[in-house]
C-alpha cells in the first residue's frame, strides 16, 4: 500500500461477486440485444435492422433487387456492428418460404432448401423487400415510433417498426438466451387478425374467446397437429407443447404393393436428414418392410415415396416410422418476448393485448404528425386566399420595396412569416382562374381533414376503430387458408366428434325442467293431440318451450337476470318422451332465485340477425347474435340491469317486426323494432315505454297486424283485441289504454300477455298452483279501453300469476320437421351450386 501514488485506491472485491455482476450484465445484453423479440413488432434487433436498412437503400418491391452484399454491408455499416454471416444468415431466413410463414424478404438466387442445404454467398444472391414487409415500416416516415442513435451516433434507427399487423405471432420467432429460450410459432394472418379485431370489439373479451378464434400454430411447411390441448395450454399459460405429424397417405401400386407418400412435413424438420434416418433405420432392421426410398420433391411441391414390401402391412410401418423418426415432432411452444425492455412469459391475450397498445401509440402519433402538417399547410393556403384577393395592393407593395417586402406584407395583412414568404415564392402562374380554384378547393379539403384529425384523437373508440379497419385491410389483402391442418388426437376426441349430429327436440317446462328427444319419436304421433298429453312433469308443470335443433347446436338460456347461458344441444340429458326431464340448474351454472325466461337455439351467430330484449322498468335493447359467439361458466351479460329491474323477454327478431310492450296498469305501446339501434351486449338499453311510479312491464311481443292480443288479470278477467288496435308510436311515449285501469279493484292488474289466434290454446296457472285449459277463441274480442270477461275463477286467497300458450308437442314437431327437411334440400342444393350456406330459423 505504501507504494501507491497518494490519488489512488484499491477497492477489494469477492471475485465470485465480480463473475456474479459481470454476467447479469452480459445476459441481460444478449436478452435484450440479441436474442429475444419485441412484443411490438415480434423483430430481433437484427431482423429490424436488416428491414430498415433495406428501406433507407430503397430496395422496396417496386425497385430491382441489390446484391444480398451490398445490403449488409449497409446494415453492418450503420446499425449492427456484428459479423456479416450473422446479419446474411438472419436476412436468409426472412427469405425461405420453408422458414417464414409470410416472408418479409424478396430473395432471388439460392436461398438455400428444405434439404438443409444453404444459401449461396452473399456476392452471388440478391434481395429486396417483400411486399408484404411494407406493412412493418409502413408511416415509419411520420414519427409514428421512437428513434435512437445507431453504435456510433452517427445515425438514427427505430427502437421499434410500426408493425402494422401482430407479427410476433404470426411469423413466430425462435431465440437461445441466457437462462431463458423463446419459441412462439407461426400462426395463420386472418386467424390473428380476428383475435385481434375481437378484442378491439369486445372489452369483455377474454383468453378463452381468443383460443375460439386462433385454432393453433399455422406452420410454412404445413403438416397437421394432433389435438388442441397443447397449443390451447400454451395459450392460456404462455407455455405448451404441440405434436406435429407429417401428412403422409397410403398408395397401392399396380403391382398390388403399398406405399406411402409424404407431401408435408413437420416445421424445422432437415428433410434429407430425415430421408438419412430412414434409411439407418431400415439397414439396421429396426423398422422392417421397407423396399425403397424415393425423393420425388420438384418445385411443384414435396412428394417422399416408401415403397413397402408385398407382406408388410402399410398402417403399422407408417407409426413406426412416426414413432422413431422426425415425421412426428413435439414443438415446444415458451412465448416469451420483452415488455418495456423486459422479458416476460405472456399468454395469447397478454401478447394482443400489447400489440394493441403500440398500435393506439402509433395510430395516435401518425394522426399527430398529419394533423401538424394539415394545419402547417391549411396557414400557407390561408395566406395565399388573402394575397389573391388583395393581389393589386401587394403586387405595389412588393414592386414599392427594396428588401423589406416580407416585413410590409405582414404589417399591412397580419401575416404570418411563414405566410408571407410563400405569397413571395408565389409563381404568377398562380393568379389563374384555374389555380384560384385549386387553392380554394384544397383548403375546403384540408379543413375537412383537420376536422376529422382532431375527432379521432379525441375518442379512442373511433382510433381504435381505425386500427381496426386496417387490421382487416391487411387481412382482405395478404390473408389465406391455414397451411397445417388440426386433427384430433387419438387421446383427445372433443365431445361433439362423438356424438352423432342428428335432429332433436328440446323441451323447457314452466318449473325450469329440460330434456333432450331424438325428432324421430314424433313420427308415429298422431295430429289432433292435446298438446302436452302423455308427458309425466311435475304438479303444476307444464312446457313453456319446445325447440327442434341439431344436436350440434348451440342453445341460448337468457334468464330474468340479464344473462345468457350457452350450451350445446347435446349437453341437455337426453331421455324418453314421457320422462319428466332434468332441472336445469343441474348443467347451466344459474344463481339463487336465477329462472329461465326464452330459450334461443343458434346455429351460428351472425351479425344481420339481432335479439330484442325488454326489462321489467320498460327498457328495451337490441343486440347482434354475433355479439354473443362466446363462452364463459358463469354466463355471459345479455343486457346489464340496473338494481331492481329484471329481464321480463327476449325474442329473435325477423328484421320487419313490431314491438309491442305490455304494462302491470294497463298501458301499452307498439312500434317498429327499426326503432331501436343495435347495441353492445353489456349496454344497458334505452326507454321503451314511460311508466308511472307504481307500473312496471309485463309481457313484450312481436306481432304482425293480423294477430291477436290476448291479455289477462291477476283476478282472472281477460279479452281479445286485434293488433291493428293499437297503433304504431315512437318508442320511449307513454303509449295507450289496453285495459280499463278503473275497473282493477274488480279485476286486478294486468299479469301479461301473448299474442294468439282462434286455433290456439292457453295455460293460466294461480298461485296454489292450479291450471287451467281454454281455447283462446272462447275469450271475448274486445276493444282496447275494456274490462274483458271472466275465464278463471279466482278468490280473496287465490290470483294469477302466469300464461302461457299451449306447446303441442306432436303438431309443432312435425311442422319444424318439415321446416327443417326442407331447409337441408335448399342446403344441399347451394352447396352444390358453391354458394353461401343459410340458415333456418325456427
Amino acid at each position: 500500500m505504501s507504494n501507491l501514488i497518494e490519488d489512488q485506491k484499491m477497492i477489494q472485491h469477492e471475485i465470485h461477486d465480480e463473475m456474479k455482476n459481470s454476467y447479469i450484465d452480459y445476459a441481460m445484453s444478449v436478452i435484450v440485444g440479441r436474442a429475444l423479440p419485441d412484443v411490438r413488432d415480434g423483430l430481433k434487433p437484427v431482423h429490424r435492422r436488416i428491414l430498415y436498412g433495406m428501406s433507407g437503400l430503397g430496395v422496396t418491391p417496386d425497385k430491382p433487387f441489390k446484391k444480398s452484399a451490398r445490403i449488409v454491408g449497409e446494415v453492418m455499416g450503420k446499425y449492427h456492428p456484428h459479423g456479416d454471416s450473422s446479419i446474411y444468415d438472419a436476412m436468409v431466413r426472412l427469405a425461405q418460404d420453408f422458414s417464414t410463414r409470410y416472408m418479409l424478404v424478396d430473395g432471388h438466387g439460392n436461398f438455400g432448401s428444405v434439404d438443409g442445404d444453404g444459401a449461396a454467398a452473399m456476392r452471388y444472391t440478391e434481395a429486396r423487400m417483400s411486399p408484404f414487409s411494407l406493412e412493418m415500416i409502413r408511416d415509419i416516415d411520420k414519427d409514428t415510433v421512437d428513434f435512437m442513435p445507431n453504435f456510433d451516433e452517427e445515425e438514427k434507427e427505430p427502437v421499434v417498426l410500426p408493425a402494422r399487423f401482430p407479427n410476433l405471432l404470426v411469423n413466430g420467432s425462435n431465440g437461445i438466451a441466457v437462462g431463458m429460450a423463446t419459441s412462439i410459432p407461426p400462426h395463420n394472418l386472418g386467424e390473428v387478425i380476428d383475435a385481434t379485431v375481437k378484442m378491439i370489439d369486445d372489452e369483455n373479451c377474454t383468453v378463452d374467446d381468443l383460443i375460439d378464434i386462433v385454432q393453433g400454430p399455422d406452420f410454412p411447411t404445413g403438416a397437421q397437429i394432433l389435438g388442441k390441448k397443447g397449443a390451447r395450454e400454451a395459450y392460456r399459460t404462455g407455455q405448451g407443447k404441440v405434436l406435429v405429424r407429417a401428412v403422409a397417405n397410403i398408395e397401392e401400386t399396380e403391382r398390388g404393393k403399398s406405399q406411402i407418400i409424404i407431401t408435408e412435413i413437420p416445421f424445422q424438420v432437415n428433410k434429407a436428414r430425415l430421408l438419412e434416418k430412414i434409411g439407418e433405420l431400415v439397414k439396421d432392421k429396426r423398422i422392417e418392410g421397407i423396399s425403397a426410398i424415393r425423393d420425388e420433391s420438384n418445385r411443384n411441391g414435396m412428394r417422399i415415396v416408401i415403397e413397402l414390401k408385398r407382406d408388410a402391412n402399410p398402417r403399422i410401418t407408417l407409426n413406426r416410422l412416426y414413432k422413431h423418426t422426425q415425421l412426428q415432432e413435439n414443438y415446444s411452444m415458451i412465448m416469451i418476448a420483452l415488455v418495456d425492455g423486459q422479458p416476460r412469459l405472456l399468454n395469447l391475450y397478454q401478447i394482443l393485448e400489447e400489440y394493441l397498445k403500440h398500435q393506439k401509440e402509433v395510430v395516435t402519433r401518425r394522426t399527430i404528425f398529419d394533423l401538424k402538417k394539415a394545419e402547417a399547410r391549411a396557414h400557407i393556403l390561408e395566406g395565399l386566399r388573402i394575397a389573391l384577393d388583395n393581389i393589386d395592393e401587394i403586387i405595389k407593395i412588393i414592386r414599392s420595396s427594396y428588401n423589406d417586402a416580407k416585413g410590409k406584407l405582414m404589417d399591412r395583412f397580419g401575416l404570418s412569416e411563414i405566410q408571407a414568404q410563400a405569397i413571395l415564392d408565389m409563381r404568377l402562374a398562380r393568379l389563374q382562374g384555374l389555380e384560384r380554384e385549386k387553392i380554394e378547393s384544397e383548403y375546403e379539403e384540408l379543413c375537412k381533414r383537420i376536422a376529422y384529425y382532431k375527432e379521432l384523437l379525441a375518442d379512442e373508440k373511433k382510433l381504435m376503430g381505425v386500427v381496426k379497419d386496417e387490421l382487416l385491410e391487411i387481412k382482405e389483402k395478404w390473408g389465406d387458408e391455414r397451411r397445417t391442418k388440426i386433427t384430433a388426437a387419438a387421446d383427445e376426441m372433443d365431445d361433439e366428434d362423438l356424438i352423432e349430429e342428428k335432429q332433436v327436440a328440446i323441451t323447457l317446462t314452466h318449473l325450469g325442467y329440460l330434456k333432450r328427444v331424438s325428432a324421430d319419436t314424433y313420427k308415429t304421433q298422431k295430429r289432433g293431440g292435446k298438446g302436452i298429453t302423455g308427458l309425466t312433469t311435475r304438479e303444476n308443470d307444464f312446457v313453456t318451450n319446445l325447440i327442434m335443433t341439431s344436436t350440434h347446436d348451440n342453445l341460448m338460456f337468457f334468464t330474468n337476470t340479464g344473462k345468457a347461458h350457452k350450451i350445446k344441444a347435446y349437453e341437455i340429458p337426453e331421455a324418453t318422451r314421457t320422462a319428466k326431464g332434468t332441472p336445469a340448474i343441474n348443467f347451466l351454472n344459474l344463481m339463487q332465485r336465477e329462472r329461465i325466461t326464452t330459450v334461443i337455439p343458434f346455429k351460428d351467430f351472425r351479425d344481420d340477425k339481432y335479439l330484442i330484449a325488454v326489462t321489467k322498468n320498460g327498457t328495451i335493447k337490441k343486440t347482434a347474435m354475433s355479439q354473443f359467439d362466446t363462452n364463459r361458466k358463469t354466463g355471459l351479460i345479455a343486457i346489464n340491469l340496473k338494481d331492481g329491474d329484471e329481464l321480463v323477454a327476449i325474442k329473435q327478431t325477423t328484421g320487419n317486426d313490431k314491438v309491442i310492450i305490455i304494462t302491470k296498469n294497463g298501458k301499452c305501446i307498439s312500434f317498429s323494432e327499426d326503432d331501436v339501434r343495435p347495441m353492445g351486449r353489456i349496454a344497458g338499453g334505452v326507454r321503451a315505454i314511460k311508466l308511472e311510479d307504481d307500473d312496471e312491464v309485463v309481457s313484450m311481443e312481436l306481432v304482425q297486424p293480423d294477430e291477436e292480443l290476448l291479455v289477462v288479470t291477476t283476478n282472472g278477467y281477460g279479452k281479445r283485441t286485434p293488433v291493428k288496435e293499437y297503433k304504431v308510436q315512437a318508442r320511449g311515449g307513454k303509449g295507450l289504454l289496453t285495459y280499463d285501469k278503473s275497473k282493477f279493484k274488480k279485476t286486478g292488474p294486468l299479469v301479461g300477455a301473448i299474442v294468439v289466434d282462434d286455433d290456439d290454446e292457453v295455460l293460466l296457472i294461480n298461485s296454489e298452483g292450479t291450471i287451467i285449459r281454454i281455447k283462446a277463441s272462447e275469450v271475448s274480442k274486445l276493444g282496447r279501453a275494456t274490462q274483458g270477461v271472466k275465464i278463471m275463477r279466482t278468490d280473496e286467497d287465490t290470483n294469477i300469476i302466469s300464461i302461457a300458450k299451449v306447446i303441442n308437442e306432436e303438431e309443432h314437431a312435425e311442422d319444424a320437421k318439415k321446416a327443417l327437411e326442407k331447409n337441408a334440400k335448399e342446403k344441399a342444393k347451394k352447396e352444390d351450386d358453391g354458394s353461401e350456406q343459410t340458415t333456418l330459423d325456427l
